[in-house]
């Protein structure tokens, strides 16, 4: 492992960053650029001999603004929660006195001003996008969390407006495919819903709310081959790998709510999330895309082991 990474101070930024879940906000970013047709066009360019360089550009700028914007909002939920986490979780960066409360505010800020910027170079609606965020995800850290109904659907909006910041890559797309938004809402949603009992453990009523809401996004998936440009052969192995990765531990957690049920189940839907948005880019833009878009698996998958994603 890298020693800047091992380094209790480096390691402590990582903490706070969740640098797994950051690459699943990676994953939404690539969906969008399927959904808009961006994928297309640069498979049109490379066809013909030229080489894509606006697009290239512009991705690799919404990747930096999401990174921002997710490590900036997720630094500041630590914030918010350091009280809290002081008593349920003490090993955390904050409460542990490893990073001070002012330092990650500082880091969160800059975080989030990184993620607005990079999405002003691509266009004004992505960084309209960009800012819509990260407003969303502050209100979340400060209050949208602790609120039973509007929490789960505010964490939602978060990662449905970043598949969109995937989406502005092409500012048109947006006007048409912009209800796409609503597969990452209300899958985020059943996810924040279950997660209410990864401390103390849930109720079996949630588990069942948030089975559902994952159930409905699942019919959503397959529903999207309604769509003249949506190929439900090329989204169906994605679709399948995502109900096992997913249904499973989430109807475990139901018919024994334990906070380790819980967290088994939650870590899942949250990693899941690429696997998710290899689904919908498979759909507009291929098989092989969507297996790119899947090789985010792993690497998530290696970060969470070695950083906390919840």
């Amino acid at each position: 492992m890298n020693t800047a990474i091992t380094t209790p101070r480096s390691r402590a930024y990582f903490q706070l960053m969740r640098p797994a879940n950051i690459v699943t906000a990676w994953a939404d970013i690539l969906a969008g650029l399927a959904a808009s047709g961006s994928i297309a066009l640069a498979n049109q360019a490379v066809i013909e001999g030229s080489t894509p360089d606006n697009l290239i550009s512009s991705i690799a700028w919404l990747l930096l603004s999401t990174t921002g914007l997710y490590g900036g909002g997720v630094i500041f939920n630590d914030v918010f929660d350091a009280e809290i986490d002081a008593i349920e979780r003490p090993e955390r960066p904050i409460p542990s006195g490893r990073v001070s409360r002012k330092e990650a505010v500082s880091i969160g800020s800059l975080f989030l001003c990184v993620g607005i910027l990079a999405a002003l170079q691509v266009s004004w609606l992505s960084a309209a996008l960009a800012c819509s965020i990260a407003a969303a995800a502050l209100l979340y850290d400060a209050w949208g969390k602790h609120h039973p109904v509007f929490g789960p659907f505010n964490m939602g909006l978060c990662r449905g407006c970043n598949l969109l910041l995937g989406l502005s890559a092409i500012s048109s797309a947006i006007a048409e495919y912009w209800l796409l938004a609503l597969i990452p809402i209300v899958y985020i949603a059943a996810i924040t819903t279950l997660s209410r009992g990864e401390v103390h453990g849930g109720k079996a009523s949630t588990g069942i709310i948030a089975l559902l809401l994952i159930s409905t996004v699942i019919a959503g998936l397959l529903g999207l081959s309604l769509l003249n440009n949506y190929h439900l052969l090329a989204a169906l192995p994605f679709v399948i790998l995502l109900a096992v990765r997913v249904l499973l531990p989430f109807i475990k957690a139901v018919s024994k709510p334990s906070p380790e049920n819980i967290r088994i189940a939650v870590r899942a839907g949250i990693l899941s999330l690429i696997v998710l948005d290899a689904t919908v880019a498979s759909g507009f833009a291929g098989l092989p895309y969507g297996f790119i878009v899947l090789l985010l698996l792993p690497v998530s998958i290696a970060l969470s082991k070695i950083f906390a994603v919840t």
